[in-house]
């Protein structure tokens, strides 16, 4: 797994500090996330941005252009819930080595943040206005995940890369075979996702019971339906 991927890494949590400095860094975490100012640690796989944008753009038809972005929107929705997911077990986790697993995986999910970002604004799109709510939502989500023991905590992140996985091969495929930026970045994303599912199965991560994995879908389902358009 890549070391730390960004300016938001676990680093600082290997010795914990008190509650009230836990909650003021990750609401600091939190509003680098929603502004838009993260940055990432490795390269854009889709490599620079064309110095002809409008060309690239002409590539697609404006109907292929939105639809696009409304996959890229959903990519970038993901991140956001993945990462908030991640941050919120890890800061209830008393398992030092745990803990870090969750921080990294959050990081490299910076990095799809911010690629997806860009790629929107090549797109002439932006992320959801709904930031804000998919982050306290999963960060909630996450913060009582931890209570159920770090097998299931695991399992979380396991259920949560297999089901983001799904999306990419499905956006693989619904991206225009002439979209190579979107899909490089999707393609480097899958590969990074499989990685942190592997590293959760391979930590002690437990299968999650039917009906929360049901449960996942059916939320994954409705947010994928509403980020495609807001």
């Amino acid at each position: 797994m890549v070391a730390e991927s960004s300016n938001l890494s676990h680093s600082g949590f290997t010795r914990r500090s008190n509650p009230l400095e836990d909650i003021l860094t990750e609401v600091g975490r939190a509003l680098q996330v929603l502004d838009g100012s993260a940055q990432a640690g490795r390269p854009n796989p889709a490599g620079p941005k064309p110095l002809n944008a409008v060309e690239e753009q002409d590539a697609l038809s404006p109907a292929e252009q939105q639809h696009a972005a409304g996959l890229m929107r959903i990519n970038h929705v993901g991140e956001i819930c993945a990462q908030a997911l991640y941050r919120g077990q890890a800061m209830f986790c008393r398992d030092a080595a745990i803990r870090d697993v969750l921080y990294e995986a959050a990081a490299e999910e910076v990095d799809h943040l911010v690629w997806c970002n860009e790629r929107l604004q090549e797109l002439n799109s932006r992320p959801s206005i709904l930031n804000p709510l998919w982050y306290l939502g999963s960060f909630s989500l996450g913060a009582v995940a931890s209570r159920a023991g770090i097998p299931y905590n695991l399992g979380f992140m396991a259920e949560t890369e297999r089901q983001v996985e799904q999306h990419l091969d499905s956006h693989l495929e619904q991206l225009p075979p002439q979209d190579e930026r979107s899909r490089a970045i999707v393609e480097q994303m899958r590969i990074d996702e499989i990685e942190h599912r592997t590293t959760a199965e391979t930590h002690g991560a437990v299968p999650l019971p039917a009906p929360i994995k049901l449960g996942m879908r059916l939320m994954s389902k409705v947010m994928t339906t509403i980020a495609y358009r807001i």
